[in-house]
């Protein structure tokens, strides 16, 4: 008998889908909400904290930002808004998928 190959399908979630998968996800969370100071850490001032705050008013994981940006590692969305070394290029990518913008300004001094 020959292999079945299957195929697989992908498409944009629909409107009722993504209602519907919401609706879960707020149940699970009603369920078994996150334990206070569950180890999540503070981002420093600056721009870590904006990049963190804009994330979270979008809705987005590190790992959905990761994608929306282009970075391969979600890691790095937690770098960054932990306040960890990373590229400039990188937080530039990422500040323009919250949609924020990087300047450099001449320090007064």
């Amino acid at each position: 008998m020959p292999e079945k190959k299957l195929r697989r399908i992908v498409r944009p979630a629909t409107a009722d889908e993504r209602r519907r998968h919401a609706e879960i996800r707020q149940k699970i969370m009603e369920g078994y909400p996150p334990a206070p100071d569950a180890g999540r850490q503070e981002s420093p001032p600056g721009i870590p904290a904006q990049i963190r705050q804009a994330r979270e008013a979008r809705g987005l994981t590190w790992y959905a930002l990761a994608k929306l940006a282009g970075i391969p590692n979600a890691n790095t969305i937690r770098d960054i808004e932990y306040g960890r070394d990373a590229q400039i290029s990188t937080v530039q990518l990422v500040a323009k998928a919250v949609g924020l913008r990087l300047d450099l300004v001449e320090e007064t001094v």
